[in-house]
């Protein structure tokens, strides 16, 4: 299997300049490479934003009443989504309350919807980089 056997997904990608520093994070549309959502820069970490970046992707796949699989490349925001809980060591300040602020958020939102579509892992050796990817390593 490749990426180009994919009928449909949304890929997600998160990127941080600096530990803190400015996060953002989007979403793809996987067969047309078309950017569904994008948000940021805010003061985060990059493991935030991943965490975000894939309950962005589920909430609004829900709400739209779409089936269909979120790939991520990050081993650690897949184990939030699927704990319900980002184990972040962020330390609120005036500067990261809003990325704190959406971290609770989207645990909320966690807890309080069944999960309807898939979170898989992106196989990077083997496929590539991740098309959300921000190409900025």
């Amino acid at each position: 299997m490749s990426p180009s056997d994919i009928k449909e997904a949304l890929c997600v990608d998160a990127a941080c300049s600096g530990n803190p520093g400015k996060m953002e994070y989007r979403g793809v549309h996987l067969p047309s490479g078309r950017i569904v959502f994008h948000f940021g820069p805010i003061k985060g970490t990059n493991n935030i934003g991943e965490f975000l970046a894939i309950v962005h992707a589920l909430a609004l796949l829900q709400q739209k009443g779409l089936k269909m699989p979120v790939y991520s490349d990050s081993v650690s925001g897949m184990a939030w989504v699927r704990n319900r809980k980002a184990k972040t060591t962020l330390e609120r300040t005036d500067e990261t309350a809003q990325a704190l602020d959406m971290v609770a958020r989207a645990e909320a939102w966690l807890r309080g919807h069944p999960q309807t579509n898939q979170v898989l892992k992106w196989p990077t050796e083997e496929w590539g980089e991740i098309p959300a990817d921000f190409g900025r390593k």
